[in-house]
C-alpha cells in the first residue's frame, strides 16, 4: 500500500544550498515531523543528479537491523570502510541521538573532506553536548516543523481556505496524517506521537520519576499557549489541584519537554530598553493536533491563542528570531529581530469590533520607534492605521503577502 507524501521544497532548497559545503547538516525537530522523508527525498535527488548509490550511506538508527552500529566506534569504522576517498560520499544518519557518544564519531568523520554529512535528531540535547562544543561554526541546524498550512493545502486543495484552516488547527500538520481518513484514526495517530515523544524523549531520557506531574505540566502548558507563564505559576496550579511538586522538578520536566521539541519557549523583550527580560515567558506548541488529542476538541474554542500559535510557527519557519514584546504596561505578541531592524506583530482573531481594534492597536501605537508594525487577523480586511498595517492571516500563511 503506497504512502502519500508531500514534497517539502523549502527544506530541500536549504539542503541544496549546503550540499558539498564543509559543514555538517543537522536536521532537528519533533518526532515524525518529516525529517527522515526529507533526507530520503534529498538522497533520491542526488541519485537523479548522477551520484552513484555506492557513494551514499544511509542509516536509520531506529531500525533494529542497524543495532550493531549503535556503537559509535563501529559506526565510524563502518563508514570509513565503505566510502571511497577519491570522490565525494554522502552520509545520512537518521535519529543519531540513539548512538551513545555519537559526537565522537561525527567529530572524526568531519575531518575527512570526502564526506558530506547529514544527520537528524529528535532531541535538542544532542546539540548541547560535545558536538556543539567541538564543532562550533562547523554545523548548520535546519529545524523541521510539521506541515505548514501552505504545505497542507498542496494536498487538500486551496478551495474554502477557512474551512481547511479549521481542520488544520484541529488535527495539526504531522505529514503522515494525510494518509488517514477518519477523526478516530487521526486522534489515535496523535496519541502514538504524543506517547512516543513523552516516553522516549522525556521519561526515558530524563528518568522522570513522577509521570503524573509531567502529564499535568503538559496539560497546563497545552491549555495556556500564548499566555505568560512562570514555573511558580505552574507549581501553584498543580499544588492547588492536589499534585505535590517542587519548582526544581517543574523546571527539570519543562526543560525536557523543550528538548523534545514538543514545546517552544519565547522570551520577553523590553522594547524601550531593547533587552531580554528573564520572567514570564510564553510557550507555544510544535503542533496543535497534540492539543486536540490531550485536551479534547472542546478546548479548540480559544481561537485567538490558537491563531497566535499558528503565526508563531510560521514565523519560526522563516528563521526569524522571535520574542514577546513588553512596552511599559502594554504587551506586543511578537517582536521579530531581523538583525537590521525590528518588526512588531499583534495577532487577533478579528478586529471588526471597534473596542477590540482599539485594544490591539494601543500596544503598537505607543511604541516610539518607526519600525514596521502589523496586526494579523483572520478577517479578510486589509487596512492601514497610521502606519500600522492590518493583514490577513491566511494571506500571510499562504505567502500572498510578507511582513
Amino acid at each position: 500500500m503506497s504512502k502519500n507524501t508531500i514534497y517539502r521544497e523549502e527544506y530541500m532548497k536549504k539542503l541544496r544550498n549546503y550540499k558539498d559545503k564543509n559543514i555538517i547538516k543537522v536536521l532537528t525537530g519533533i518526532r515524525r515531523s518529516g525529517k527522515s522523508t526529507i533526507l530520503n527525498e534529498f538522497r533520491k535527488e542526488l541519485i537523479n543528479d548522477g551520484i552513484l548509490e555506492k557513494n551514499i550511506i544511509s542509516i536509520n538508527f531506529e531500525d533494529n537491523s542497524n543495532k550493531e552500529l549503535l556503537d559509535y566506534q563501529k559506526l565510524h569504522d563502518f563508514i570509513i570502510d565503505n566510502t571511497e576517498k577519491n570522490t565525494k560520499n554522502y552520509i545520512f544518519l537518521d535519529e543519531i541521538q540513539n548512538v551513545l557518544d555519537f559526537e565522537k564519531c561525527i567529530n572524526s568523520l568531519f575531518l575527512r573532506e570526502y564526506l558530506d554529512i547529514y544527520i537528524t535528531g529528535s532531541n535538542s540535547y544532542m546539540l548541547s553536548g560535545e558536538l556543539a562544543t567541538f564543532l562550533t561554526g562547523r554545523y548548520i541546524q535546519i529545524h523541521v516543523l510539521p506541515l505548514s498550512f501552505r504545505e497542507y493545502l498542496t494536498f487538500y486543495g486551496e478551495n474554502d481556505e477557512l474551512k481547511k484552516y479549521n481542520e488544520y488547527i484541529k488535527y495539526g500538520g504531522f505529514p503522515y496524517l494525510i494518509n488517514l481518513d477518519t477523526s478516530n484514526e487521526k486522534i489515535q495517530y496523535l496519541d502514538s506521537i504524543y506517547n512516543t515523544v513523552i516516553i522516549k524523549d522525556v521519561i526515558n531520557r530524563k528518568k522522570v520519576n513522577d509521570v503524573l506531574v509531567l502529564e499535568s505540566i503538559c496539560r497546563f502548558l497545552f491549555d495556556n499557549i500564548g499566555s505568560n507563564v512562570s514555573t511558580k505559576k505552574i507549581s501553584d496550579t498543580l499544588s492547588s489541584g492536589g499534585r505535590k511538586n517542587s519548582v526544581h522538578t517543574i523546571e527539570e520536566y519543562l526543560n525536557a519537554l523543550l528538548e523534545s521539541y514538543i514545546l517552544y519557549k519565547v522570551h520577553r523583550f523590553d522594547i524601550k530598553g531593547k533587552q531580554l527580560l528573564k520572567t514570564q515567558e510564553k510557550y507555544y506548541l510544535s503542533d496543535l493536533g497534540l492539543r486536540t488529542y490531550l485536551l479534547g476538541q472542546n478546548h479548540n474554542k480559544d481561537l485567538g491563542h490558537i491563531l497566535e500559535n499558528v503565526i508563531f510557527l510560521e514565523l519560526k519557519r522563516r528563521d526569524y528570531r522571535i520574542f514577546v514584546g513588553k512596552n511599559e504596561t502594554n504587551e506586543v505578541d511578537f517582536v521579530i529581530d531581523t538583525g537590521d531592524d525590528y518588526i512588531y506583530v499583534q495577532v487577533a482573531l478579528s478586529v471588526r469590533d471597534e473596542e477590540t481594534l482599539k485594544r490591539e492597536l494601543k500596544p503598537l501605537a505607543t511604541i516610539p520607534d518607526h519600525f514596521r508594525k502589523y496586526i494579523i487577523t483572520l478577517d479578510y480586511d486589509i487596512n492601514n492605521y497610521n502606519g500600522i498595517k492590518q493583514i490577513s492571516a491566511l494571506d500571510f500563511l499562504l505567502r500572498r503577502c510578507e511582513l
